[in-house]
């Protein structure tokens, strides 16, 4: 259980260690060993080659002080290179103190940083290690960061959290690591975070290889516990669709007829229905869950929808208590802002029945939570939550499952994916919306956009504003949401809001009111208006360094307007001029709105793209999968998966299950811990 400490356990300043949890997105030891370095930075030459890093051995002659204060503090030492100079920026009041404490006359010191060669003479600026009192690694990882923390600061973090990593049993198969010369779970992590030597590939497979197969355990048993029990049929007599349809003022699509009718199939079927309904943003897919949780109703029955978060939730709700309303049928949410007498007003009319749809978020799978005839569970976004969240509310009735995501699958993931899962797909488009316009637009013309986004307002349209970052990084060209919220507050003044993750919930629930409602008209925003943001008036998307986000990622964000019947934007900002592969990419998103080819593209350019999951802060995800170099593996564990779900079906008769259980922990994939602490 250390692993699932909190960083604060690390022996870090409290302030370093909230500096931690942002840059791994997580709050636990975990998230920390999870959090993988960008590259590695070999410290073994000590040879002074130019725009190269050395790691030298020198003796001090003296500290020279500047001239003027635009001028550095100069360490001049000796070293088997040659005459070197340590180079020094920082004020006089302290600058000089420090340097004569840390480099005395004739000290003999190692010096670690990249040389640069000015007038003839070897230069370091600002050594990244001087030893002592530091010990300098040979091979340095480097991790992403954050604002306020170093890279010294996670090393150190990360030294304590290796050590706390505990002897775990063995969950991958033996003939598979003696064939693919995989280390032990604990010594890959070691090799990848803290390697003696340049780091080969394997550690880092087996890393990927255990998520995927965490992932693939996880889709499994969903799919076992809920086939395998005992089913019922649901009928309705379609009176309670076809008011909601009124209501909605438009007849379903091809694409939602079809999908309709495959999911009545199955829910006049005696056994379980266990289906994913897929759909390209803008499908209607809310109105197929909604007419499916009618059915259930009409036929005396209680429909649930679960969403992750209570954004997405909240959206769900506004359109089926307008149009579950106009049939006559109530709908109500249960999340964990819902409180006091109107939560006790939920939770009786569930228990009792009268209530006979919600929309909620994990609030729904509480212990105090309980229906009186539970029939149908619809799971939004599924792969956001961890298989005892997923099997929990079906545990709360005898159910039917239907599963969406508005992800579009590639073909070729499917199988690997959901195996056995009947799927649905949606395609088309409702009527009354008109196609997208996408845009490839220089960062040099990001100025004219200001006076593009005045005409807009002044006709009463509203934009969104996408940036990747919540506040700048060490990574100077990431755009940072506060900063691009600043400067655009200075042009359009109230008119703009902001809205991310690291927000307070009623903070940004109120900025995305704000712009629901009009009283702002661009809205900045992280990723976090992916999903569940529905606002017809919103024409205009910018997506700036669109190039580092992943085409499904793009189809999303694009997908939040062109939600009326007006012309809506899609435009496009590089971070810089883009390269060939780049520029493939990008014109896919241009040329086409269909998702499933998108999605076909962004398995071919990144192997496989965030089709099993996202990183996100609070949900599951890739984290230690290249989608480039390990999209061989899906298949692997898929198979893998099956074989040993068919030796130990609920993981609990063999070593290796028993084992997979707690693999399926570590990865957020929780049964429970505690039958994992006992056994």
């Amino acid at each position: 259980m250390t692993l699932f400490a909190p960083l604060s356990s690390l022996p870090l300043p409290e302030e370093k260690a909230k500096r931690l949890a942002q840059a791994v997105e997580g709050p636990r030891v975990l998230d920390l060993l999870f959090h993988l370095p960008e590259r590695y930075q070999d410290r073994r030459s000590s040879q002074a080659r130019e725009g190269e890093v050395a790691t030298l051995a020198v003796r001090v002659d003296r500290v020279v002080g500047p001239r003027s204060p635009s001028q550095p503090w100069v360490v001049l030492c000796d070293s088997p290179a040659g005459p070197v100079e340590l180079i020094y920026f920082g004020r006089r009041s302290w600058m000089g103190a420090w340097l004569e404490r840390h480099f005395p006359e004739g000290a003999e010191r190692l010096v670690s940083g990249k040389m640069k060669l000015f007038r003839d003479q070897w230069r370091m600026e600002a050594p990244d290690y001087v030893s002592p009192p530091d010990i300098i690694p040979d091979i340095q990882p480097v991790w992403p960061l954050v604002r306020g923390l170093g890279q010294k600061d996670v090393a150190k973090a990360m030294e304590a959290a290796l050590a706390a990593v505990p002897d775990l049993p063995e969950w991958q198969d033996a003939p598979l690591l003696a064939r693919r010369h995989w280390p032990p779970f604990g010594e890959a992590l070691r090799a990848v975070q803290a390697p003696a030597e340049p780091p080969e590939d394997t550690p880092r497979d087996r890393l990927a290889y255990d998520e995927l197969l965490a992932g693939q355990l996880a889709i499994g048993l969903v799919r076992r516990t809920v086939m395998r029990r005992p089913g019922r049929r649901l009928l309705g007599d379609g009176r309670l669709r076809q008011a909601a349809l009124a209501a909605f003022g438009f007849p379903p699509t091809e694409g939602q007829a079809r999908a309709l009718a495959e999911i009545d199939t199955d829910l006049a079927a005696p056994t379980r229905m266990l289906r994913l309904l897929q759909g390209d943003v803008g499908s209607g897919k809310t109105l197929v869950a909604l007419q499916a949780m009618l059915r259930a109703v009409e036929g005396g029955a209680q429909a649930a929808l679960m969403a992750p978060t209570e954004l997405l939730a909240r959206q769900h709700l506004r359109t089926f208590q307008r149009l579950a309303g106009a049939a006559g049928v109530e709908c109500v949410l249960l999340a964990g802002s819902v409180k006091g007498k109107e939560r006790k007003r939920v939770l009786a009319g569930l228990a009792d029945g009268s209530i006979p749809l919600v929309v909620g978020t994990h609030a729904l799978i509480e212990e105090g939570v309980a229906f009186r005839d539970l029939g149908l569970v619809v799971v939004d976004e599924q792969h956001r939550f961890g298989v005892s969240q997923r099997l929990a509310l079906t545990e709360k009735g005898t159910t039917d499952v239907l599963v969406m995501t508005a992800t579009p699958i590639p073909r070729t993931l499917l199988l690997t994916q959901w195996g056995e899962m009947a799927t649905s797909r949606l395609d088309g488009r409702p009527a009354g919306r008109q196609p997208i316009v996408t845009r490839i637009i220089s960062r040099e013309r990001r100025e004219e956009l200001t006076d593009r986004l005045r005409a807009a307002f002044a006709s009463g349209h509203r934009a969104y504003w996408v940036v990747r970052a919540v506040e700048e990084g060490e990574r100077h060209d990431n755009v940072a949401a506060e900063t691009t919220f600043a400067e655009l507050a200075a042009i359009f003044g109230d008119k703009v809001r902001l809205a991310h993750g690291a927000q307070k919930l009623d903070v940004r629930e109120a900025a995305l009111h704000d712009f629901a409602t009009g009283r702002a008209q661009l809205l900045v925003a992280t990723t976090v208006v992916e999903v569940g943001v529905d606002v017809p008036e919103a024409t205009i998307m910018i997506i700036e360094q669109a190039e580092r986000f992943g085409l499904a990622a793009l189809h999303q964000l694009r997908g939040r307007v062109g939600r009326g019947k007006a012309q809506s934007f899609c435009l496009l900002l590089p971070s810089g001029e883009l390269n060939e592969f780049e520029q493939r990419r990008l014109a896919v998103l241009r040329d086409t709105e269909d998702g499933f080819t998108i999605a076909d593209a962004d398995l071919e350019f990144r192997g496989g793209g965030d089709a099993l999951g996202v990183r996100q802060a609070g949900h599951i995800g890739r984290r230690l999968v290249d989608p480039q170099r390990h999209a061989g593996m899906i298949r692997m564990a898929h198979k893998d998966a099956e074989l040993l779900m068919q030796k130990d079906p609920d993981l609990a008769a063999t070593p290796r299950g028993k084992a997979a259980r707690l693999l399926l922990a570590l990865f957020g994939h929780d049964l429970t811990l505690a039958p994992l602490a006992a056994g």
